[in-house]
């Protein structure tokens, strides 16, 4: 196995090699991406904290959403629901439901009718997961209210120290039982939508189209455009991935993630002001992209440069793929027999370019997802808040010459 080739690697090498192996091993995006947002987004928040309450908010966030993004589906969807709604199936249909519902329908299985609902009632069931997602900024905004007793944004990140209006507060605190309250509602209504699906679909061809909507959205309605098809599956669709039989967490769950959840994010920083809602709307859109594509883009245009530079030739595919460390032992192997020379030297040469090829983006976004773009939001919203008070203390001034009226001695001094 590769991992023994790996320990015959010096450090720090065989640490990152290590690592780059063992997200490869991860179910499905779950572990790798996990441990990759959370570093990358955490991280440059901790360190650039403008407050304990800044601090706290932001480990309580980005831990939670972690947890819940890139460890809930798979452990509800897997665990719970599809044992639940797939318990009528026959045996072979029952493993049917691991396959992607794109698979499914482009071979027109026999079993279509049967699997196809229950993939879409286990999909509503996994909505919990950018719900709750959705409900985390507002159960922020309340702990943030009954720990440091603060609600006004102004005052959790230090731009001010001001004593709260309690009419706020309370405005802060309704506003959040208000919007967890309908979460709770929109999932009990998804979740009877699945069970509805699960018992009623396979004689509804009504249910039947509802179910390819959500499952294969570019299949659906992008018959004829192949790009497009292509991309809203991959994006758009409910569905989950498949790994080793198992239901694993997809691309189309990660968008709705950001998006359900990006609507909570936007209300709940609203409610704190204006300064927290231009802070979300300038972050957001940029976290929001990392967090469905990661690294991979950064990837991509690092190869492409390799390329161009004519480096890593053995280790980059046509299509810009990197063997994993498994097939890069049998490559070594290969390079060894041909080139005269040892199983680990060649191993050494390739594990060096495989982890240059993982390890720069990851270290480049990072970089500027992290430190970059936190860096930048804080500093943002300082000259923000700084011109606000600037343009209020100017338009206090002349409201008071406006109003000024001189004493006849001063009038004809």
């Amino acid at each position: 196995m590769s991992i023994n080739l790996i320990n015959t690697l010096a450090q720090p090498l065989k640490t990152a090699a290590k690592f780059v192996n063992h997200n490869e091993q991860a179910s499905g995006l779950s572990t790798a991406r996990f441990i990759q947002d959370t570093t990358t987004c955490l991280g440059p928040k901790a360190v650039l904290a403008r407050s304990k309450a800044d601090l706290a908010e932001n480990a309580f966030l980005e831990i939670a959403e972690s947890c819940l993004v890139y460890l809930g589906p798979a452990f509800i969807g897997e665990k719970f629901s599809r044992q639940f709604f797939s318990k009528n199936l026959s045996q072979e249909a029952k493993k049917l439901v691991a396959t992607p519902a794109v698979k499914l329908l482009e071979e027109n299985n026999t079993a279509l009718n049967k699997v196809l609902p229950v993939k879409a009632a286990i999909a509503l069931s996994a909505l919990l997961i950018p719900l709750t997602e959705f409900t985390l900024n507002y159960f922020k905004n309340l702990m943030t209210l009954n720990i440091f007793h603060k609600s006004d944004f102004n005052n959790i990140v230090s731009l001010q120290n001001e004593k709260e209006d309690k009419s706020f507060q309370d405005k802060v605190r309704k506003s959040a039982h208000k919007n967890i309250l309908k979460a709770g509602l929109t999932f009990l209504t998804s979740l009877a939508a699945g069970v509805m699906l699960a018992k009623k679909g396979e004689k509804s061809k009504l249910l039947q189209q509802f179910s390819e909507m959500i499952l294969a959205p570019g299949t659906k309605f992008f018959k004829k455009n192949q790009k497009m098809k292509n991309f809203f599956n991959k994006y758009f669709s409910l569905d989950f991935a498949s790994q080793d039989g198992e239901l694993v967490l997809s691309k189309g769950q990660l968008t709705s993630c950001v998006l359900i959840g990006g609507a909570g994010y936007f209300g709940a920083s609203k409610d704190r002001g204006k300064q927290n809602f231009l802070e979300t709307l300038f972050r957001f859109p940029l976290v929001g992209f990392y967090i469905i594509t990661g690294s991979e883009p950064y990837e991509n245009a690092f190869k492409k440069l390799l390329i161009k530079l004519g480096k890593c030739k053995q280790i980059i595919g046509k299509n810009l793929e990197v063997p994993s460390f498994a097939k890069i032992e049998e490559l070594s192997k290969n390079l060894a027999l041909k080139n005269g020379t040892t199983v680990e030297s060649e191993f050494k040469k390739l594990a060096k370019q495989k982890v240059l090829i993982s390890g720069f983006p990851f270290l480049f976004s990072i970089g500027f997802m992290g430190f970059f773009v936190a860096g930048v939001s804080n500093v943002f919203t300082r000259y923000r808040y700084d011109k606000d008070k600037e343009q209020q203390a100017q338009n206090n001034n002349f409201i008071a010459k406006k109003n000024y009226t001189p004493t006849f001695k001063q009038f004809i001094a």
